[in-house]
């Protein structure tokens, strides 16, 4: 396993574990056209379109969004957010791994894709009207790399825009993460309203219960303390008139 140099401890961390994803027994578990993984994929597609209805109510309005994607892999998430009406050409996204950028630019070459930390977004300040980050914040364990990324999220958000965060609260089985809860929002997204829930099945039971038995996978995915995720919605307050 190669791992391209990076300027911090946490940086190698998080490359060398998303490389560990590519190799066996773990690249069947984080298959995406697997079937649990496609699965996982259409309840966090189940997820997504109601928040950002909260947020964006017509597809004009997501349509005039500039929005920016932290963490956003090879863009699947950002070509999602096309399919419901945003403007490619508002588009971006950041991502650590330079493979998955290339893929990312490759795939969508209207959108504006950056190799890059977080802890630096290269816009300018109040730049987005929307942030959206899946995953990112769950899988850095340094808390003082979470509080910077949440920092710089904040500070590309214009006054009174949104940050889209879907993030594990809990997964005892994956040691590269780490529960995102209300009081961990709280603090990395100071004075901002927030409006969350449980969401999405924990994955050791969608693999286990997917193809096999979705009806009961669609059951379980119901009950609150069997969703490992949380989808949170968190308002930068607006400028004082």
């Amino acid at each position: 396993m190669t791992v391209p140099p990076f300027q911090s401890e946490e940086e190698a961390r998080l490359a060398a574990a998303y490389a560990r994803r590519r190799e066996a027994p773990l690249a069947a578990r984080y298959d995406p056209m697997g079937p649990a993984g496609a699965w996982n994929e259409l309840e966090l597609a189940r997820t997504l379109v109601p928040a950002l209805g909260r947020v964006c109510p017509t597809a004009a309005e997501l349509g005039r969004a500039r929005i920016l994607e932290v963490g956003c892999g090879t863009g699947s998430q950002l070509l999602r957010l096309v399919a419901l009406g945003a403007s490619p050409a508002l588009l971006a996204g950041i991502d650590l791994l330079p493979e998955r950028i290339s893929v990312a630019r490759q795939r969508h070459p209207d959108l504006d894709f950056r190799c890059g930390n977080a802890m630096d977004l290269p816009w300018a300040s109040a730049s987005f009207d929307l942030v959206l980050q899946i995953t990112c914040l769950s899988s850095v364990l340094d808390p003082r790399v979470r509080q910077g990324i949440a920092a710089e999220m904040l500070r590309v958000l214009r006054p009174g825009g949104t940050v889209l965060s879907y993030d594990f609260v809990w997964n005892p089985r994956n040691r590269d993460t780490v529960g995102i809860g209300r009081a961990e929002h709280r603090r990395l997204f100071p004075g901002c309203p927030s409006w969350s829930r449980r969401c999405t099945l924990a994955p050791p039971l969608a693999r286990s219960l997917v193809p096999g038995a979705v009806w009961l996978a669609e059951l379980l995915a119901r009950v609150p303390f069997l969703c490992f995720h949380r989808i949170t919605l968190l308002r930068r307050p607006p400028e004082p008139a």
